[in-house]
């Protein structure tokens, strides 16, 4: 079975035809539990996500915060496992129709295994991954078997990142470019990076596929800020916030959708 990386292509396709950014939420699988954790993701893209990032939770993760290691902890200790992040893919892409993604450090994968990974991820109705500890000249036979199945893979570029760099990382990757909007690591701040905007103009120089900007947007006036310049606005602390400082479940995922929808304005320009 193939993947959904056409899927997520028309959506950003149709974004820009609309004259403004996708907003992608990330949520960590398993947080609070599987379910809770199906839920939340259902309701950010019902709320007005247009994709959803999956996270697999991590004991040892660079790239995330305080907030979603405290997120992955709470999943860790609850037991999720990869055919736990492939329910979630499936059960969400199921009931919304929309791109899902799945992100996550190397080393699941690689004790995993490649082929299976690709496999139940394609099978689950998933649209790629995001990869951001994999070096691109490490990433060959990731490459091969995500393009076997249908999926997109999705580097992370960062401000640091030297122009021929980027070439080479935006040659490999596909779906999208996840340009992080800062050195450091994600979570919710009081304004975005003026780095960003500079990122994307030298990715934009260097490939046709969009670039979208993560770390550091939590709020409407915020996406509508990256909007200007990105054509997707990734959003993920923000949102394991609202559900961490929700009195239960169930109220953790109505804030979801609601600060979904404040993001969806704020794409739209309409803040």
């Amino acid at each position: 079975m193939s993947g959904n990386v056409r899927l997520l292509d028309d959506t950003l396709a149709a974004a820009k035809a609309e004259g403004r950014s996708a907003l992608i939420a990330y949520l960590p699988a398993g947080f609070p539990t599987v379910d809770g954790g199906i839920e939340a993701v259902k309701a950010a893209l019902e709320g007005g996500a247009d994709v959803v990032e999956v996270g697999l939770p991590h004991s040892d993760p660079v790239l995330d915060g305080p907030v979603i290691q405290t997120a992955d902890d709470i999943a860790l200790r609850g037991g999720v496992r990869i055919a736990d992040v492939m329910r979630t893919v499936r059960e969400a892409h199921e009931a919304t129709g929309k791109p899902i993604l799945v992100m996550t450090y190397w080393n699941p994968i690689d004790r995993y295994g490649v082929e299976r990974f690709t496999a139940e991820l394609a099978e689950a109705g998933g649209a790629g991954c995001i990869l951001p500890d994999l070096p691109v000249q490490e990433s060959a036979l990731w490459r091969e078997h995500a393009e076997k199945h249908g999926l997109a893979t999705v580097f992370v570029v960062a401000p640091s990142s030297k122009d021929a760099r980027l070439a080479e990382i935006t040659a490999a990757g596909s779906g999208f470019v996840y340009a992080a909007s800062l050195m450091g690591v994600t979570g919710t701040r009081e304004s975005v990076s003026s780095q960003a905007e500079d990122l994307v103009r030298r990715t934009r120089a260097t490939t046709d596929i969009p670039v979208c900007v993560g770390l550091g947007v939590s709020n409407p006036a915020q996406a509508a800020e990256v909007a200007r310049f990105a054509d997707g606005v990734i959003v993920g602390s923000a949102f394991v916030k609202r559900m961490l400082d929700a009195p239960d479940a169930v109220a953790g995922v109505e804030a979801v959708r609601a600060l979904a929808g404040e993001l969806a304005e704020g794409v739209r320009g309409r803040v």
